[in-house]
């Protein structure tokens, strides 16, 4: 029973000669996703039970091919999500924001806290704050057609309990009859600048939706800058927002939550890798 584990170690080459990031661990999920197995337990998998579809999966993700768009799946936190093409695949760095959104709401003392999630995509961090926040409310809120079917799709799968309530929508304008009363706003809106064009690896820009990755404006921050007033529409005194950016716009985003316009204990936070993530901020109480 090596078979598997050999042609592994041939496509972990084959995809380090391609430029792959995680050569290993490519090969090692694109194997699980062929063969319906854990990578866990590719070890057990029969040498007659070999499928030659692995190599299909190989050359599609030498080619450049996001692996998520190939298995059809991405994990985040604690769950399994269905992506593919039309919608933006979730990172792990956005893991380290939902974790302070889920302090941030135990440390409330709000029974059943409300919770918008601004151009939610798959519904990862929605999914994922309505899992680890059991009394938590939340509304997704995406505009783009595409990856609202699959936001549909993953809610309807995991959302056990009906705690998510998807919108169609322009997050500039949605929700207004929540105007003043929802307790975290939390969004990973696109923001990477056109210019940054050619330093964005090739399987993100030619496969992610474009709507999910340029931000707009000279600095990207535009789509950052929509969060910032829909935000301050939405909260409630005292309420929270989280808002993902790349590492190197950290300063730009603190000050688009401005004290004049009623921003109080804004924040710098960084991801595991010691790097500008997020900017957190509370609407002032009075």
């Amino acid at each position: 029973m090596k078979l598997l584990l050999d042609e592994i170690a041939r496509a972990t080459a084959r995809l380090a000669d391609a430029g792959a990031a995680s050569p290993r661990a490519d090969a090692e999920e694109l194997a699980a996703a062929v063969h319906g197995v854990k990578r866990s337990e590719l070890h057990a998998v029969p040498d007659s039970a070999f499928d030659a579809r692995f190599w299909e999966f190989v050359a599609r993700r030498e080619a450049g091919e996001p692996l998520q768009h190939i298995t059809g799946r991405a994990f985040f936190r604690y769950l399994e999500l269905k992506v593919g093409p039309g919608v933006f695949v979730p990172r792990p760095e956005t893991e380290v924001m939902v974790g302070w959104a889920l302090e941030t709401l135990r440390d409330m003392d709000v029974r059943d806290p409300l919770v918008v999630d601004l151009g939610t995509g798959s519904a990862a961090i929605a999914l994922s704050i309505a899992l680890e926040a059991p009394r938590a409310r939340v509304h997704a809120v995406e505009k783009d057609p595409k990856a609202f079917v699959h936001a549909t799709r993953n809610i309807e799968e995991l959302d056990e309990r009906g705690r998510v309530r998807l919108h169609l929508d322009d997050f500039a304008a949605a929700l207004p009859e929540l105007n003043g009363t929802v307790d975290l706003v939390v969004s990973n809106p696109p923001y990477i600048p056109m210019s940054e064009w050619e330093y964005v690896p090739r399987d993100v820009r030619d496969h992610d939706p474009a709507d999910a990755l340029w931000g707009g404006g000279d600095d990207g921050l535009d789509a950052i800058r929509v969060v910032e007033r829909t935000a301050r529409r939405l909260l409630r005194p005292g309420g929270y927002v989280a808002v993902e950016h790349s590492d190197l716009q950290g300063n730009g985003v603190y000050w688009i939550f401005a004290e004049e316009n009623g921003w109080r204990d804004v924040r710098n936070r960084r991801d595991l890798t010691n790097r500008d993530r997020f900017v957190t901020a509370r609407l002032a109480a009075d």
